[in-house]
């Protein structure tokens, strides 16, 4: 319990603190202070952006349209606001200014966005760049950054893994480039790169979190984010040479502003819950299934075993296990606190939160994180010399069975014992079934901490001449603890502590990064050029390993290890990562109309062997705005932009050149052995990827409807992939290129258009559809190797080969598929021959932004067409002791039915149970999982409590994942089999602005 309060006495002090230090600062500034309110048309205009002209000084206006910053009087402020003009105001003897905005769509350039290395805005940007603001995250009951982008980005495609708190998420870009090698993007966070690669161990944690996936990104706070840019094509990810080839995340974290001491204290509390339950079979429904599979087997006597239908249990029963299992209610609570402020030389900000959520497990599990973020500008007076520090940590602690219930809640007959006997005990029904609430007696305890800090100095020589370095550290530590009592299995077993297990993981990671960065730039009359020249060290250095000790005293110490009767190394490595980079840039535009974009980067990587470290890769970008001094009467602004580049992949994990060994359990001679694990392979390289994109960007009538499409081609060649060997080397495979080609091409669209805008009501709405594809064009000798099951030229990369039903055959009532070679047997070699794409068709999402006086309303429907996983998937035969899916009663009863599913059996029918283990395994457990979903809504409304001092709350209410629209029949669309779908999210909070 000591954790979950330890915010709540360190937050209070360091606020107090930092409101000293901010008073401090702002007294020793020598220029008065300018303030006053900003409004448009319809009254006071909050997040417009105040800068003194050619100077870094800025603020930003509140809630109430008032901002305060410290000028000469001989200085100007510029006001700018996306959709609204531009507006340059001299300061002169007064020290109120008052400004009012008027809309003008083409002001493009309002809207700055982090490119990395540097900064571009919307109009002179010459690349493909998604972006999130914090206006859109803080609107969303969110625990992961990720969960900001889902339906959002167009080419950006994620999916959940579970709802479980602290699991992770599949992300792709623009598709799978690689076969073999990570197609994970690269996430930058305030300029530090950071490693997403889990450090979950299955052996602790595989049991609850789908493939032991414990996302490091859950350590960020969504509500310290101020925006996160995606960067996807070969002009915008190129500057970060082989690390972006497949896309870039750019997280950038809340800054300090100047002006007057300001503090959010805000306090949300919600439920969660499933979303969409599968329809399963009822008591009497179950019972007459099985009832019907023994005849159908011509077993006339139930078996002792059959305590379902043969009396041991009550047949008169009925559990809803679904609702029993993970039908709970799971509660979240939050308290966040900020304050920042400063003077025009130095601006500090420092929030906390602290976050609790329970599980819809029944029993009482939680997940606690506080993380603290801290940010500090400081700028010289003679506006040469800034540095900005940020830093971040988190402390997280999951406290979660040892496996997720979703199975149990799924196949358990309806008429299985209870859960308890009458003493209140776990019921063991006199050994007749296994109780799925003593695996509840093994815990999962994780405990994680993570630190990432970076520091930016930079330094004007001259004018037009800067020298910057920016230096990052960080450090990821996990602990996994999963205790399994004697007590989880049948007393009837006899076991005793003797029996407990305790298994242990621990994974920790450091990593930092120094680049050094020369930057010049000219402006001419009609020209400008900015030129970037850069280098990057980096190092990561990874330690993991997992234990296992068996047999304690008494239960009592078996979360000691040393306690152990027997020690088993499961497994155990270190890694280290070396990266090492030149890297420049060169942009040239021409008269405000063409822009061109240049970028170079030479790589190093330690994953290569000596004479292949380094790779070479770089793009080129360019954009024509050809609305730009012209008049066209409904056409406000146009561009055409395009880029054309190559990147480089090195994902495939440290020391895959070196000829590797690894130790042996089993002693010669009394010594522990060698075994040779990989053969060395010092010729393989970097695999590529080539981009290119063209793209037009629109603004018509007036900035009412803006436009953009976009057409993209990337083609991954030199693909890395562990290549078969034959079993007489010894070694099954070896890591090397292959010449096969993968192309992802795809459409990318996106509208935004401001429907209504009177007085006091606003509507604005826009959407984004991504129209995908992905496909193997090349892979010499497919035919022969072993990937000929999982692969076809022409085909997308994340097609499944499947046996091809032709369905239930009326005489028999069993399954028949087809015979491709037609030698009369079914056999997985050469009879799996079709083909299913499990990638989406096309997705995206539609939002829309209300506003009607202090009332505003905000929601996002996401949407896409794929084919998915149905409900049969991994499921025993209908008229087994596991219950099903409604859909099994339209089944075959007697010859000359016509029926989708084959005859029941208990399993004794050896061509029924063989067709079924078939079935499973064809296009029969391939469905429409396509879905609409109401992705996010809040409904919110803000209360001004003092307009002189700027004191107002703002009320919402917000929902994730409330309504799916889908004819899928396995439940939730994205769900997988065996794991708890995304959960349906509703919270209510306040915002109180001080």
């Amino acid at each position: 319990m000591k954790n979950k309060y330890r915010g709540y006495y360190v937050l209070p002090l360091s606020f107090a603190l930092l409101w000293a230090l901010s008073t401090t600062l702002t007294s020793q500034n020598g220029s008065p202070p300018i303030s006053g309110i900003v409004t448009d048309a319809n009254g006071p205009l909050a997040g417009v952006n105040i800068m003194v002209k050619n100077t870094s000084h800025g603020t930003q206006s509140d809630m109430d349209g008032q901002y305060a910053l410290t000028a000469k009087s001989t200085d100007t402020l510029v006001f700018s606001y996306l959709g609204y003009k531009v507006q340059e105001v001299a300061v002169g003897s007064g020290s109120i200014l008052n400004v009012t905005m008027l809309p003008d769509a083409t002001a493009l350039d309002a809207v700055v966005i982090n490119a990395g290395y540097y900064a571009t805005t919307d109009k002179e940007r010459t690349g493909s760049i998604g972006r999130v603001t914090a206006a859109e995250i803080d609107k969303q009951p969110i625990n992961n950054p990720l969960e900001a982008l889902q339906g959002r980005v167009t080419g950006v495609d994620i999916v959940q893994n579970s709802g479980v708190p602290g699991g992770g998420f599949k992300v792709r870009i623009r598709g799978q480039n690689s076969l073999m090698a990570g197609n994970e993007p690269l996430y930058i966070i305030d300029g530090v790169p950071y490693d997403t690669q889990s450090l979950g161990s299955r052996n602790t944690s595989g049991g609850v979190i789908p493939g032991a996936d414990v996302s490091p990104l859950n350590a960020i706070n969504p509500e310290s984010i101020e925006s996160i840019e995606i960067l996807k094509d070969a002009d915008a990810t190129a500057i970060y040479g082989s690390r972006g080839a497949n896309g870039v995340v750019l997280i950038t974290t809340k800054k300090g502003k100047e002006g007057k001491t300001k503090m959010i204290v805000s306090s949300s509390t919600g439920i969660a819950h499933i979303n969409r339950k599968a329809k399963l079979l009822n008591t009497e429904q179950y019972l007459e299934m099985r009832r019907e599979a023994f005849a159908n087997d011509e077993i006339t006597e139930y078996p002792a075993t059959a305590y379902d239908v043969n009396g041991t249990w009550d047949m008169d029963r009925y559990t809803d296990w679904q609702e029993e299992l993970i039908g709970g209610t799971a509660n979240t609570r939050k308290l966040m606190a900020q304050v920042s402020g400063g003077s025009s030389n130095t601006q500090f900000l420092l929030s906390g939160q602290y976050q609790e959520e329970t599980t819809i497990f029944p029993a009482d599990y939680n997940y606690d994180r506080i993380t603290v973020n801290t940010n500090l500008n400081h700028q010289s007076k003679n506006e040469r010399f800034n540095i900005v520090f940020t830093a971040a940590y988190a402390l997280e602690k999951n406290f979660l069975p040892n496996r997720d219930f979703s199975s149990d809640a799924l196949s358990l007959s309806p008429n299985a014992p209870t859960l308890y006997d009458d003493e209140g005990n776990l019921n063991w029904e006199s050994s007749t079934w296994t109780n799925p609430l003593a695996s509840a007696e093994s815990i999962y305890t994780e405990s994680s901490n993570n630190l990432i800090s970076n520091t930016v100095a930079s330094y004007a020589f001259l004018k037009n001449l800067e020298f910057k370095v920016n230096v990052g550290y960080g450090l990821s530590h996990l602990n996994g603890v999963t205790t399994t009592p004697h007590t989880t299995f049948d007393p009837a077993y006899g076991l005793d502590s003797g029996a407990s297990m305790l298994t242990t993981s621990d994974g920790t990671r450091t990593y930092w990064i120094s680049e050094p960065q020369l930057r010049w730039n000219k402006s001419g009359i009609m020209s400008e050029w900015d030129i970037l020249i850069g280098t990057t060290f980096q190092e990561s250095n990874t330690e993991q390993g997992s234990i296992i000790g068996i047999g304690f005293p008494t239960n009592q110490f078996i979360n000691n290890m040393s306690a152990a009767g027997t020690l088993i190394v499961l497994d155990e490595n270190k890694t280290n990562y070396k990266y090492h980079s030149i890297f420049g840039r060169i942009n040239y535009n021409y008269n405000k109309r063409l822009y061109l974009n240049a970028t170079g980067r030479r790589d190093g990587s330690s994953r290569f062997g000596p004479n292949n470290k380094y790779g070479n890769f770089g793009a080129f970008g360019a954009a024509w705005i050809f609305t730009e001094g012209k008049e066209i009467q409904w056409i406000n602004f146009g561009k055409l932009r395009g880029s054309y580049g190559i990147a480089g992949n090195d994902q495939i994990g440290d020391y895959q050149y070196l000829q590797t060994y690894s130790l042996q359990d089993y002693p010669y001679d009394g010594n522990i052995g060698l075994l040779p694990a990989r053969l060395y392979n010092p010729n393989f390289k970097w695999e590529k990827i080539l981009k290119r994109e063209v793209a037009i960007e629109m603004g018509l009538w007036e900035g009412k409807i803006n436009f953009s499409a976009a057409y993209y081609n990337n083609r991954s060649s030199n693909q890395l992939v562990n290549y078969s060997l034959p079993g007489t080397t010894g070694f099954t495979s070896i890591q090397s290129n292959l010449d096969a080609v993968v192309e992802n091409s795809g459409f990318e669209f996106e509208l935004n258009a401001i429907i209504g805008h009177r007085d006091n009501f606003s509507w604005s709405s826009s959407i984004n559809f991504s129209l995908p594809r992905n496909k193997l064009l090349k892979f010499p000798g497919l035919e022969n190797s072993t990937y000929v099951n999982r692969y076809v030229i022409g085909e997308p990369l994340n097609m499944v080969k499947l046996y091809e039903l032709q369905g239930v055959d009326p005489e028999t009532g069993i399954f028949e598929f087809t015979d491709f070679d037609g030698d009369g047997v079914i056999s997985s070699d050469k009879d799996k021959q079709y083909a299913v794409d499990l990638t989406p068709k096309f997705y995206g999402g539609l939002s829309n932004t209300l506003q009607y006086k202090e009332w505003s309303l905000n929601f996002l429907f996401q949407f896409a067409k794929k084919k998915g996983y149905n409900q049969y998937r991994f499921t025993s035969p209908p008229g087994t002791l596991s219950n099903q899916s409604v859909s099994v009663l339209d089944r075959w009863q007697k010859p000359g039915d016509q029926a989708a599913m084959q005859r029941f059996t208990t399993g004794e029918n050896p061509e029924a149970y063989l067709a079924y283990s078939q079935f499973i395994q064809s296009n029969g457990v391939i469905s429409d999982a396509s879905f609409l979903r109401l992705r996010s809504l809040e409904l919110a409304y803000k209360l001004t409590v003092n307009k002189n001092s700027g004191a107002a709350c703002r009320i919402f209410l917000q929902g994730l994942n409330l309504l799916t629209f889908t004819n899928f029949e396995g439940g939730d669309p994205e769900q997988l089999k065996s794991f708890i779908p995304p959960l349906r999210r509703i919270t209510f909070g306040a915002q109180f602005y001080l």
